[in-house]
């Protein structure tokens, strides 16, 4: 310790304050400012950054919010169109069993009529095939030349003993 006190110099002091002292001052008065300006640039860069990222995060939310609103409303769509597709087959089914009905009866009542106007047309047959009989026993009767009542009754009942009706 003693080596350093006796190497002291004050001038070399003096020199090294003002040296140091001036240094300090050009550093305050060119360097210290942009220093300062250029850390607080960075500061505010990364406050805004921060901003950015927590806007960024409350967007996302939003958005997230937004698709999670979007795919209810596309599920109630869905679901209302489904159920309208059911109430639209089910009607379709409705209405084409309401068709047969209705053109199984109209079928049903065209053969009705059919066999209603066969019935008729079977009755008119049988009335001319009697009418042609008896015209035919009238015929018969009225060609032979008989002598007594008894014997046209005879030929009538033999006559009619050969035909049967159904």
């Amino acid at each position: 310790m003693e080596t350093l006190l006796n190497d002291f110099s004050p001038g070399l002091f003096a020199i090294t304050t003002i040296l140091l002292l001036a240094l300090i001052a050009l550093m305050v008065k060119f360097a210290w400012k942009p220093i300062l300006n250029s850390l607080e640039e960075r500061e505010s860069g990364i406050e805004n950054a921060l901003a950015a990222a927590e806007n960024a995060r409350k967007e996302m939310q939003n958005l997230q919010a937004d698709n999670e609103k979007l795919i209810k409303e596309a599920r109630a769509e869905r679901d209302a169109m489904m159920k309208e597709a059911r109430v639209i087959r089910d009607k379709m089914i409705a209405d084409a069993k309401e068709d047969a009905k209705e053109v199984t009866a109209g079928l049903i009542e065209k053969a009705q009529a059919s066999i209603e106007h066969e019935k008729q047309s079977a009755l008119a047959e049988i009335k001319k095939n009697v009418a042609e009989l008896s015209i035919g026993i009238a015929e018969s009767v009225l060609k032979k030349e008989l002598s007594s009542k008894k014997d046209q009754l005879e030929l009538v009942e033999g006559l009619l003993k050969d035909v049967t009706l159904n």
